[in-house]
């Protein structure tokens, strides 16, 4: 164990004041070397997602200490500039995420910066709309999103409500690091409620982000109150805001996962509550085998993502993937926006550099200016505010990213799984009306587009040395860039760190193939992962399958 482990380990023991679950916590690992390591070989990385890890005791842990750490960085660096002086927060079922979200409020109000704190957990969408509503100079979401029940996170927020930049992430990161974690002075949180330096959200910000959410609508409404849904909010924080929205469309036919229906940071029946992945969203089908709806939608945590599974014609239910729903969403955007006469001149829809090829076919069918940005929400986001700098914020018609995050307005700037649920609601009972499922939405789709068949696989490279290997094996693919993969030519390469693309330098590799085939190779931000995003591009299903399983053992060969 390296000297400077073990000094931070005693440091952190001997504090007064220690809360017991911390302090009981570092006392069990006395002694063991890779335990301690592990919580102190170093600080958890600040970036534009802003803090996220492990819950627990130690530097590379989310805990009081941190979060305070990280408050006094963002406060100082508030105060340093000319921005308000108020920020929203938010938080959502997570462990600890309402001691998380007090302590942040209570290191502003005594760095003179006002709090404007949701009573109650709320969406993470519903955060980005407080920051403006409130004129905020930053927001803080307490949220690990989708990770498994023993991480939480620190989301920033700038002023225009979404996540910060690189350049102001690296300006508070500066001033975080210039903080001793154990120094921070919170004021008393009932104290400072009641002077007013913190204040609860008022219930009007809540239902002014909902109707904000129902102003989006596209279609005409019919059939939409006919519509019968099961919905899981995976015991997260989306349930109140969909429900308010539901009965604003009319839907009465909801029958909710109860086993997932109340907030429970453990997710005690899905580990890993991704909406992407079948396991969390197992027990709505379940449900739906009994309920028979048209919908099943479910919204990860802090119900940014949405999920959706729709019948398949044979008695059962069909999952429909994130890069599927955004061609769906596209599309009838674009076909009801025209019947109804509410398209815009040049109309733009964003999407990211891994999402489905498939919507560069779509989006030229109805002249969308489609444009392709970095992964990560934010992205999109800037683009919606560069629509608004130019006058013309009402170009902006759809915005998506394959892992389930839809936006369709410029009422937030950050995927919003409420908004999700609107248009996911609207297409499906407009595609009732042709008698059509929106599984056989997507199955007419491919048959005039083509194939596109899309994956994800994630290899995680965990603990001290993890970073390291992924580090590492990065490196190696540039220094011995790949000629074919799955016996395929590699015909285009792109390395997004190195080359010139329009856009900010990413640690992203490209390779195209033969037929719109790709693989696009990335480390995750916020977890220690490296991610393959693939695609298959055929005349049929059936072959797009098996080309799809050649590019994954590829895959797996190059990365495990």
């Amino acid at each position: 164990m390296e000297e400077k482990v073990k000094q931070q380990y005693d440091r952190w023991l001997s504090q007064p004041g220690m809360p017991a679950d911390l302090a009981d916590e570092l006392n069990s690992i006395a002694g063991d070397e890779d335990a301690i390591t592990d919580r102190f070989y170093r600080e958890l990385e600040f970036g534009t997602g802003g803090l996220r890890g492990v819950i627990g005791a130690g530097t590379n842990r989310m805990n009081v200490y941190n979060i305070r750490k990280a408050t006094q960085g963002l406060a100082n660096y508030l105060n340093a500039s000319d921005l308000p002086k108020k920020v929203a927060i938010g938080y959502d079922s997570r462990i600890k995420s309402d001691v998380f979200a007090k302590e942040t409020a209570a290191v502003l109000a005594a760095n003179g910066i006002k709090a404007y704190i949701y009573p109650r957990l709320e969406p993470t969408p519903a955060l980005s709309w407080a920051v403006r509503y409130y004129g905020c100079g930053a927001g803080v979401c307490i949220t690990a999103s989708h990770n498994p029940a023993k991480y939480n996170g620190y989301k920033v927020y700038g002023a225009d409500g979404c996540q910060i930049t690189l350049e102001v992430a690296a300006k508070i990161l500066a001033a975080i690091e210039a903080v001793d974690c154990f120094a921070v002075q919170p004021a008393d949180f009932d104290a400072a409620l009641a002077e007013g330096k913190i204040e609860y959200s008022s219930e009007k910000c809540l239902d002014d982000f909902v109707d904000a959410v129902y102003a989006q609508r596209v279609g005409d409404g019919a059939g939409t109150a006919d519509l019968k849904l099961v919905y899981t909010p995976l015991n997260g924080s989306g349930l109140e805001c969909v429900k308010k929205l539901l009965a604003k469309l009319g839907v009465t036919h909801v029958t909710v996962v109860p086993e997932q229906e109340k907030p429970d940071g453990n997710f005690p029946t899905c580990p890993y509550p991704n909406p992407e992945i079948r396991e969390a969203m197992q027990k709505g089908l379940e449900l739906c085998d009994k309920v028979h709806p048209d919908l099943l939608l479910g919204t990860d945590p802090d119900c940014d993502r949405c999920g959706t599974a729709v019948p398949d014609g044979k008695g059962g239910y069909r999952l429909i993937t994130g890069n599927e729903m955004g061609v769906i969403l596209l599309d009838f955007i674009c076909r009801s926006r025209i019947a109804n006469g509410t398209m815009p001149e040049n109309p733009v829809a964003v999407t990211t550099i891994v999402s489905s090829d498939m919507v560069t076919a779509v989006a030229k069918k109805y002249g969308v200016e489609l444009r392709r940005v970095l992964t990560g929400f934010k992205y999109i986001g800037e683009q919606i505010a560069l629509l608004e700098a130019a006058g013309h914020p009402e170009r902006y018609i759809f915005g998506f990213e394959e892992s389930y995050g839809y936006l369709s307005g410029p009422h937030v700037r950050d995927k919003d799984a409420v908004n999700a649920v609107l248009l996911i609601c609207e297409a499906a009972a407009w595609y009732a009306r042709q008698g059509m499922t929106l599984g056989n939405a997507i199955d007419a789709l491919y048959w005039e587009y083509g194939f596109y068949s899309c994956t994800q696989k994630s290899f995680t490279f965990a603990g001290e040395t993890g970073m390291e290997k992924m580090a590492a094996l990065m490196q190696s693919l540039r220094r011995a860039p790949l000629h074919e993969i799955a016996g395929l030519p590699v015909e285009g390469y792109t390395d997004y760190a190195a080359d010139r693309t329009g856009l900010p330098k990413a640690n992203v590799l490209e390779y195209r193939l033969p037929g719109g085939d790709k693989v696009i190779i990335r480390p995750s931000g916020t977890e220690p992962k490296i991610k393959a995003y693939l695609t298959a591009v055929t005349a049929d299903a059936e072959t797009a399958a098996a080309q799809l399983e050649k590019l994954a053992t590829a895959a797996a060969r190059l990365l495990a």
